[in-house]
């Protein structure tokens, strides 16, 4: 019986027909059967009749194996039950069927895991109409194509691959055929290169079909893309001219009605007309107390700020309702943009520095402090005479301290060009908080400076300032601050320090004012320095908390910011280090409101309404303030790479110390045991600075008998005085400490108690310690009333000249 001839299988499509000879078992062997190759899945038929009724057989081809055994025979496997044996009628139809099964195969691999991941990403609720509908349609659109063409990838993949073995099997076919005689050989090789041959065509045909398939369906939705891609690009620039259009209209707008006229207040609100001339007068304190801040264990703030009502940037519209509080401020000539960057500020200016300044300073020595070990050795000595080794310290004096607050210089420079005196006031407010932005990392102590002491900070060519700092008493310790710009301010300050030990942490008040005059405007303002609380002193790591408020008050004008510094809790939910103000006019209206931090930035929001919110802590009403957007008014500058080796000291401290020509003999940077420390020399520092104290106690003691003999006073009384103020003049053990105050407490009785007939007559410019200051003289400020020290000149004259005769020789 001869065996019926195969017909050749014919694609259709992703399906592909054909006969082939399937193993049944041993008594029939192969019989032919009809094989349908679609969509996955290779089913087999008796006839081609059956196919619309009866199928015999079907397997998946993604779970299946394919296992080529000779020239004509291959085996299709599940790993399971199905097992097909099969034969083509020849070679070449083997590989016909071998490379679409490979196909199908891989195409089923990659539609079941894409099934899988759809499966686990398919939404739970139902699809909606309208234009959300269309896009999931659009989108689901795109991603059907894009796994179209990633099928049709994976097909040039699959057939890059079988070309390659084809040809490899095509190559060894010529070199063997070209190894062999003529002889009965030849035609049988002849016949297999022939074959495979026909294999590597068939395949290439494929992978052309292949590759027009997917450049056809590439250049079909290419088109369509780029068409999309246009939309889209017309349509944002459409969205950018409406901006941009919107964006002028705004401005307009806000101009305009800051140019429109208010109505008086008894025609806007009778209601409120009442109510605010009676808090004009009388009532200021009352506003002020439901304007207070509280504590963030209690309430974060005092007010509410919200974004001003869209009503306020109509032009010509009469605003009715508008309260006492409105921040408008007809005479301000700075707009918001002027104030938040102005293009005339010094900032904005390259200014090339005449000198180029260090940037770096040598790492702090890693020594280990053993304070048990320092004060075993002092036990038996006089309290007074302990010294505080430098290891507390960091290299830099009081002084040099004080200097520090210029570092932010630019804000007063700004300030003197601003035409408002409200706006110059927030410009000064964010100085005042500014000062304290160097001291979030800086837990080392300056040194104590010595009664004679000054310090110099010239720059005078390079930012338009210069400073000078002189230590004019040591009981109590004060120092005087003078700098002057041609830009046209002056700031001015005597700061003192008082301290109390709390146990687990160490409160230090600065004592004196801080002043800061413009000559363009004659505006006069003053303002006190916060508290510092240094948090674990006794166990664990030290860090630093700044609390208390601020009243920055212009004293020409009346206009005060109240600035508050809300403490560090653990239980608040506010951002740690915050700082919040108000700027109000004399009359208690409120104009900006100041947020930020003092470690940071701080902002401004010009105030368009106010009124009375919800009630605060003890029933008090909180002031809602309707606000512009906020602009960046101050931003702490990065410190310097490597700053946590180098005592978190800023740009410009670590330029404070570094030599300078021509300063007076008793300047910081000459003192010896500050310069050995920063030298890392800590063990002659603290020799160094032992000798300079003791010396420091002979001067005052000589000076303390000159006195004594031009008073006529007694021996006995006199060692009491000197015993007393000794003990609290020294860098030791008991300075900021409760001990010193109250040592310093008793010596200040002890000198209220003596007779003023037998005290020797005093001059403004000499102070408790029989001490004359060299270039401050104390006067009372015209302006305040405050007894403070001014500084008298001469300084910049005499270093002009050279001549330094009058300065004491402290070191």
């Amino acid at each position: 019986m001869s065996e019926p001839k195969a017909l050749t299988p014919t694609p259709a499509g992703d399906t592909y027909k054909g006969w082939l000879f399937k193993w049944t078992n041993y008594i029939k062997g192969y019989q032919r059967r009809w094989f349908v190759l679609s969509n996955g899945l290779l089913s087999y038929y008796r006839t081609q009749a059956e196919m619309g009724h009866t199928c015999r057989g079907t397997i998946n081809l993604a779970t299946a194996n394919i296992a080529v055994e000779d020239s004509c025979n291959f085996v299709i496997s599940n790993g399971g039950a199905q097992t097909y044996h099969l034969k083509a009628s020849s070679e070449v139809e083997r590989q016909r069927w071998i490379t679409a099964l490979e196909l199908a195969k891989a195409k089923a691999v990659r539609n079941q895991a894409e099934s899988d991941d759809s499966g686990d990403e398919c939404p739970t609720s139902p699809p909606t109409s309208g234009q959300g509908g269309g896009a999931r349609n659009s989108n689901s659109e795109v991603q059907s194509t894009l796994r179209t063409l990633g099928s049709k990838v994976e097909d040039l993949s699959t057939c890059n691959d079988l070309i390659a073995k084809h040809g490899s099997a095509l190559q060894r076919s010529l070199s063997e055929l070209e190894g062999v005689r003529l002889g009965g050989d030849t035609d049988g090789k002849i016949r297999q290169v022939t074959e495979r041959a026909t294999l590597f065509r068939i395949t290439s045909n494929a992978m052309i079909n292949a590759c027009r398939d997917f450049l056809s369906l590439a250049q079909a939705h290419s088109k369509r893309w780029q068409k999309a891609l246009h939309s889209e690009r017309d349509q944002r620039i459409r969205l950018e001219e409406t901006l941009e259009q919107l964006a002028k209209q705004h401005n307009h707008l806000e101009r305009a009605f800051r140019g429109a006229t208010v109505l008086p207040l008894s025609q806007s609100n009778p209601a409120l007309d009442s109510k605010s001339s009676g808090s004009v007068k009388g009532d200021a304190s009352d506003e002020d107390d439901e304007n207070e801040f509280f504590d963030a264990m209690e309430d974060p703030a005092g007010f509410i700020t919200v974004p001003a009502d869209p009503k306020y940037h109509r032009s010509g519209s009469n605003v009715s309702g508008l309260s006492t509080e409105t921040g408008i401020d007809d005479q301000s000539l700075c707009d918001e943009q002027s104030l938040g960057s102005n293009p005339e500020s010094p900032q904005s200016l390259e200014v090339e520095p005449v000198r180029k300044r260090r940037t770096k300073i040598p790492d702090k020595p890693n020594y280990s402090l053993n304070l048990w070990s320092i004060m075993k050795n002092c036990i038996g000595k006089e309290l007074s005479k302990i010294p505080m080794p430098v290891n507390f310290n960091e290299p830099i004096s009081m002084l040099q301290r004080l200097s520090e607050d210029l570092e932010y210089y630019e804000l007063l420079d700004k300030a003197a060009k601003c035409q408002s005196s409200l706006e110059q006031l927030c410009y000064v407010a964010a100085f005042t908080v500014s000062s304290y932005s160097t001291t979030v990392h800086r837990t080392g102590k300056p040194f104590n400076p010595l009664l004679g002491e000054t310090y110099e900070l010239d720059r005078l060519r390079e930012s338009g300032y210069r400073s000078l700092c002189e230590q004019v008493s040591h009981h109590p310790p004060a120092a005087a601050h003078h700098a002057i710009s041609e830009r046209g301010w002056t700031l001015r300050q005597e700061i003192s320090l008082a301290s109390k030990f709390r146990g687990k942490y160490l409160s230090i008040m600065p004592l004196g004012s801080i002043q800061c005059m413009f000559e363009k405007s004659n505006n006069h303002y003053s303002w006190k320095k916060v508290t510092t609380t240094v948090h674990n002193i006794i166990v664990g790591k030290l860090w630093i908390d700044q609390s208390g408020e601020i009243d920055v008050v212009n004293h020409r004008t009346g206009d005060r910011c109240h600035l508050k510094f809300a403490p560090y809790s653990y239980f608040s939910r506010d951002v740690a280090r915050k700082v919040t103000g108000v700027v109000a006019d004399k009359e208690g209206k409120a104009h900006y409101v100041l947020s930020g931090t003092w470690d940071e930035k701080m902002e401004f929001s010009r105030v368009m309404q106010s009124n009375k919110g919800e009630n605060g802590t003890e029933g008090k009403q909180k002031t809602v303030y309707q606000t512009l957007k906020a602009k960046e008014l101050w931003k702490k500058n990065p410190l310097p790479e490597g700053a946590e080796t180098m005592y978190y000291f800023s740009s410009l401290a670590l330029t404070l110390n570094e030599p300078e020509e021509g300063v007076a003999p008793t300047d910081s940077r000459r003192r010896p045991d500050q310069q050995l420390m920063e030298a890392g020399r800590w063990d002659e520092a603290n020799a160094e600075k032992q000798r300079l104290e003791e010396k420091q106690r002979s001067v005052r003691r000589e000076r303390e008998r000159e006195a004594q003999q031009a008073a006529n006073l007694p021996e006995e009384g006199a060692e009491g005085v000197e015993v007393a103020e000794d003990a609290v003049i020294e860098d030791s053990f008991i300075t900021d400490s409760p001990l010193k105050m109250e040592i310093g407490t008793e010596a200040s009785q002890a000198s209220d108690e003596t007779d003023p007939d037998d005290s020797p007559p005093h001059t403004p410019s000499v102070h408790q310690d029989n001490y004359e200051a060299m270039w401050f003289e104390r006067t009372e400020d015209a302006v305040t009333g405050e007894s403070m020290h001014v500084y008298k000149g001469g300084y910049w004259e005499a270093k002009d000249h050279g001549s330094w005769d009058v300065c004491p020789d402290i070191y």
